[in-house]
């Protein structure tokens, strides 16, 4: 009871905005999808409908489960930081494994089809994106989840992590936005001008996906609405920092 009682409740605004990020997100997954199907023929992965298994999950995985992710210690308050990172941690590898279907069917679509690969700059902040992301992915397990990183060296490193969490989101996204220019003038070229319905969709959909960014990146940057540390954590701070700054609590040096 006292411990409920002690935690601070949610500020004002955060969970319209979550909402609304929530929404998004399912939005543009929803729309990749209708776009695929309705007007790209379908999804299959052993057939000429393999590369369209390539944009549904870089969305889901490159932007709405990675935008999902750096959430975690917004909607997680007032559960323990442990817990948080181990979800933020899986939501990443989910995000990851997601993705790395959708790169895999693009290649294994081009080399069906004859295609060549990696000469667009669509392709290479894809690639530079998702590579990045994996090792991101990894420097955040081995100094925050496994076991040995000291309390300085997470200390240092966090500010990198933190800004590099926001880069890669910005950068899948516009990535994103590369792909879907890249698709129509590859299949309606000659009919994109003329307004046509595919065209108007997918137009829409980018400015969903930059939305999406915008709210994302706003509650990220409300100071008010960072996760505050609860009484234990803070704490277990204070004697971590003790601990670096000398040889013990009660050293002289």
């Amino acid at each position: 009871m006292e411990d409920g009682l002690t935690r601070p409740a949610s500020p004002a605004g955060l969970s319209w905005y979550m909402a609304v990020s929530q929404l998004l997100g399912l939005t543009v997954i929803a729309m990749t999808g209708a776009w695929m199907g309705q007007y790209r023929g379908g999804i299959a992965w052993e057939s000429v409908l393999q590369f369209n298994v390539h944009p549904l999950c870089m969305v889901i995985g490159m932007v709405f489960l990675q935008g999902d992710a750096l959430l975690v210690y917004r909607v997680f308050r007032n559960e323990t930081k442990r817990s948080a990172k181990i979800l933020h941690g899986l939501l990443h590898a989910f995000a990851l494994l997601i993705a790395l279907v959708g790169v895999i069917a693009v290649f294994d679509y081009h080399r069906k089809k004859g295609f060549a690969d990696m000469y667009s700059l669509h392709s290479w902040c894809g690639i530079a994106a998702f590579s990045l992301y994996f090792i991101q992915w990894l420097m955040g397990f081995s100094f925050f989840l496994f076991p040995g990183a000291s309390f300085s060296l997470r200390s240092r490193y966090k500010p990198q992590h933190v800004f590099f969490g926001v880069f890669l989101l910005v950068l899948s996204i516009a990535t994103c936005l590369l792909g879907i220019k890249e698709l129509l003038l590859f299949s309606i070229q000659a009919t994109y001008s003329s307004f046509v319905p595919e065209g108007i969709l997918a137009n829409v959909l980018g400015l969903l996906l930059i939305v999406f960014g915008l709210v994302i990146g706003y509650i990220l940057t409300r100071d008010e609405w960072k996760r505050p540390p609860l009484a234990e954590e803070l704490a277990l701070s204070m004697d971590f920092k003790t601990l670096t700054k000398g040889e013990s609590p009660s050293s002289s040096q």
